[in-house]
């Protein structure tokens, strides 16, 4: 589980928005360009080449998910 302070100052290294973080799949999600980037042991991995792209219809269950927090200015 990523730590909140950490969380609030986390965004996407391409974008620099704000990521929804579902710490239930340990990944850190950006809705807007459909990828996410892996969490290992509390440790967010914010490399573009360890990112994923992400299907619409798995992007849209991390969009609902109730658990999901979301990182930088929009805490």
């Amino acid at each position: 589980m990523l730590d909140d302070l950490l969380l609030a100052r986390l965004v996407d290294p391409l974008d620099h928005e704000p990521l929804l973080y579902l710490a239930s799949r340990d990944v850190l999600y950006n809705p807007r360009r459909r990828r996410s980037f892996p969490v290992n042991e509390g440790i967010a991995v914010l490399l573009e080449s360890e990112a994923s792209d992400v299907p619409e219809d798995l992007g849209n269950a991390y969009e609902a998910d109730p658990e999901g927090r979301w990182s930088g200015s929009a805490n």
